[in-house]
C-alpha cells in the first residue's frame, strides 16, 4: 500500500512537469484509467503546459479546460437559482421532519429493530442528516454511536477526530473501526473514509420509515 502511495504522488510531480497521461502510464506502471482518475483535478503550471505543446498535446488539455468553465458557469447559475428557492421556501419542523425521513429512505438501513442506521462516506450528507435529525426529534446524544470504515492508509486517530468534529459526537462513542483492503486504482489523499451512524431507538427509526413510506403513498395517489 505505501509503494501504491509512492506512485500516486510520483504521478503528480510527473503530471506537473508536463508529463502525458500515456508517459505516466508507461513509467509508473499503471492503466491509463488510473492516472487520468489520479489526475483529473491537478491544475498545471506554464512550464507544464509548454512541454505539453511541444508534444502536440496541449490542444486536448485547453479542450477540457474550456469544458470545466462552462461546467463551473453553469454550476454558479444553478447555485443562484437554488438559493433564491431556498429564501422563499418556509422550511417548518414538519418539512425538515420529511426530508429527514427521504434521506433516511436514501441512505439508512431498513431494518428498523436494530435502530437508525444511516452510512455515507460524504461529511456532507452525514453532517445534513444529522441537523435534520436533530431539529426535527427529541434526541438522547449519548445514543449516538459511529462505526468508520477506513482503508489500510488512513490514521485511524486523525479520521476520528474528523469525524467527531463533522457528527458533534464524542470519541468515546465511537465502536471499533473497520479497516478494509483498496485496490489502488483510487487513491483520493482527502478521502475520509466512510461513516455509519447509529441511533439506538427503534420507535425512531419506524417512525422515520413510516413518514418517508406515507409521503411515497400520498403522492402516487395525486393528494398533493
Amino acid at each position: 500500500m505505501i509503494r501504491l502511495k509512492e506512485k500516486y504522488l510520483k504521478s503528480v510531480e510527473l503530471r506537473k512537469k508536463g508529463f502525458s497521461l500515456t508517459e505516466i502510464k508507461k513509467q509508473l506502471k499503471i492503466s491509463k484509467g488510473t492516472a487520468s482518475i489520479w489526475l483529473r483535478d491537478i491544475e498545471l503550471p506554464a512550464a507544464a503546459l509548454e512541454r505539453l505543446a511541444k508534444r502536440g498535446i496541449l490542444g486536448m488539455v485547453r479542450s477540457r479546460e474550456v469544458r470545466e468553465e462552462r461546467r463551473k458557469a453553469f454550476e454558479k447559475l444553478l447555485r443562484e437559482r437554488t438559493f433564491r428557492l431556498l429564501k422563499n421556501t418556509l422550511l417548518t419542523k414538519n418539512y425538515l421532519k420529511i426530508m429527514c425521513a427521504l434521506l433516511f429512505w436514501c441512505e439508512g438501513g431498513k431494518e428498523s429493530k436494530s435502530g437508525v442506521r444511516f452510512i455515507n462516506s460524504d461529511s456532507c450528507l452525514i453532517k445534513t442528516f444529522l441537523i435534520l435529525l436533530r431539529k426535527s426529534f427529541q434526541l438522547d446524544e449519548k445514543k449516538f454511536r459511529v462505526g468508520l470504515h477506513l482503508h489500510q492508509y488512513h490514521n485511524e486517530e486523525k479520521q476520528k477526530k474528523y469525524w467527531s468534529k463533522i457528527t458533534k459526537i464524542p470519541r468515546n462513542q465511537f465502536i471499533k473501526v473497520y479497516c478494509k483492503s483498496n485496490t489502488g486504482k483510487r487513491i483520493r489523499m482527502d478521502y475520509p473514509g466512510c461513516a455509519t451512524i447509529y441511533y439506538h431507538n427503534t420507535k425512531l427509526a419506524r417512525e422515520l420509515t413510516t413518514i418517508y413510506k406515507v409521503f411515497s403513498e400520498y403522492l402516487n395517489k395525486g393528494a398533493w
